[in-house]
């Protein structure tokens, strides 16, 4: 199912079959289709609308020069006319009505934060992860940059963000996935479910990648999806404890993160709602994923964690 899920997302901008879908997992169509349903708890079309959707309202936002027609075939809708329909059923309000909205609540959430920034972390449930607490070195020093070059993103302060644009190299990583609300449940999923997995399969000591594939924002919290991967060494065996999967290379912005676990959000939040609009990018289709390098500082008793902030570039 996993994989099923993995080939939707990749071509959600045509038509997804049942039967090719069935293909996927190796199951008959009849059985897929019972079997998807009691597994995801919704039919695989309401799936495919609600993926359809939900990327193309993220889509809105963050590619704001891209044409809303544009953005209804990268989904999978052959016309403006039939995006809009769904559009508005599932968001109540048109495809460009929900960009000049969404613009204007970032521009004053930046008004916001510059006026009093005391206030930027006030929603502990806005963090992402901070698989350190698991098993991070706690001797460590803190202030071990999650980047490479000894620069921060600071997300109390106004811009310039420390930001650099890199070239990655893809990734093969194992993971095990979390579904459900963000923030501090995800760093208990990181303790009770990724640590042991990792001590079992000799994964210590290895990066590791968090990576987020629904804006919560957008997605309803019980169905936000979060994979807990660690880079594989040569040779490695996946169990079936766990999937594989490989993590784009290309162009990204990283932004160097320290602080706690109630301070990401926000950081991720300044990333997107300040720099990314600035910079003269925008974000293709690839997922958004904190980086944690072997070196990456915990320390237990202030939980203070670095980690990187890594989002795709592509241009405007």
């Amino acid at each position: 199912m996993h994989r099923v899920l993995e080939h939707v997302d990749a071509h959600l901008d045509r038509p997804l079959e049942l039967n090719e879908l069935a293909e996927v997992a190796h199951f008959s169509p009849f059985h897929f289709h019972r079997l998807f349903s009691a597994w995801m708890g919704e039919t695989l079309g309401e799936y495919l609308r609600r993926r359809r959707l939900e990327l193309a309202a993220v889509r809105l936002v963050v590619q704001p020069r891209a044409a809303v027609l544009s953005i209804a075939l990268s989904v999978g809708f052959g016309s403006a006319e039939a995006f809009a329909r769904a559009f508005k059923v599932r968001f109540r309000c048109t495809p460009s009505a929900w960009r000049r909205l969404e613009a204007a609540r970032r521009a004053r959430e930046r008004r916001a934060l510059h006026r009093n920034p005391d206030q930027a972390f006030s929603n502990p449930d806005q963090a992402f992860s901070n698989p350190d607490q698991a098993f991070g070195n706690p001797d460590q020093d803190p202030a071990v940059p999650g980047g490479h070059d000894g620069t921060f993103l600071d997300p109390f302060a106004e811009a310039p963000m420390n930001v650099k644009i890199v070239e990655r190299q893809p990734a093969k990583v194992a993971y095990l996935r979390y579904v459900g609300p963000y923030g501090q449940p995800v760093s208990e999923f990181w303790q009770a479910r990724v640590y042991p997995w990792m001590v079992t399969n000799n994964l210590l000591g290895r990066p590791r990648y968090g990576v987020s594939l629904d804006d919560p924002g957008v997605t309803a919290p019980e169905k936000c999806r979060y994979d807990a991967g660690v880079e594989l060494p040569a040779g490695f065996s996946a169990g079936r404890d766990c999937l594989t999967t490989t993590i784009a290379g290309g162009k990204y912005a990283e932004g160097a993160f320290r602080g706690k676990v109630a301070d990401i959000g926000e950081a991720w939040n300044a990333l997107l709602r300040d720099w990314l609009p600035a910079s003269g990018m925008q974000l293709d289709g690839r997922p958004c994923f904190e980086y944690y390098p072997p070196d990456a500082g915990y320390d237990a008793h202030t939980g203070i964690f670095s980690c990187s902030i890594v989002i795709p570039l592509a241009p405007l």
